[in-house]
């Protein structure tokens, strides 16, 4: 009997159809037609995720039950190291990172983004509403204007006490 072809993943190994978490991982010039076919209102976020904690985990689940689905945008690597939280900083690459999140039940679509910001990839998937943590004053972010000016709305969660990536990475190495 012939064996059947094996699809091939993202990283080049064989597998079978692609899971879940596969399916969730979006390249983004094919945004528009993913999220197309995802129920609204669709929220908005972004961020590094290096080492993912329990802070990020609620902040994550809080910003999907705001809508009907989550596209989690993650700055790549060199976008990462841009933002200055130092040169071995993000301590996990970017499609490591990805597949984290895409494993999470609270993310509907991953994606990432090279720039310094997301102001790009916001104007081409037009969430409904742009979630952001605690640490942002939304008046002042460029993202809030551009979100506004379809209709959408902006909102800062507030941060889980006590969790930070920072942190936890300096009490690893102090360990």
């Amino acid at each position: 009997m012939p064996k059947k072809p094996s699809v091939h993943t993202f990283n080049g190994a064989p597998a079978q159809p692609p899971s879940l978490l596969q399916a969730k991982l979006c390249q983004p010039q094919d945004l528009p037609a993913r999220l197309a076919q995802l129920p609204r209102p669709l929220v908005f976020t972004n961020g590094v995720f290096d080492v993912l904690h329990r802070g990020h985990v609620m902040y994550l689940e809080q910003a999907r039950a705001l809508g009907g689905s989550l596209l989690v945008a993650l700055n790549t690597d060199a976008s990462a190291r841009r933002l200055g939280k130092g040169a071995d900083r993000p301590l996990n690459n970017e499609m490591d990172r990805a597949c984290v999140m895409a494993a999470l039940t609270s993310s509907s679509l991953v994606t990432w983004f090279d720039e310094d910001t997301p102001q790009a990839l916001i104007a081409l998937v037009r969430p409904d509403l742009l979630v952001k943590g605690g640490d942002y004053d939304m008046a002042t972010l460029p993202e809030t204007a551009l979100v506004a000016s379809w209709g959408g709305r902006a909102l800062a969660l507030p941060f889980v006490a006590g969790y930070s990536t920072t942190a936890l990475v300096k009490k690893i190495r102090n360990f």
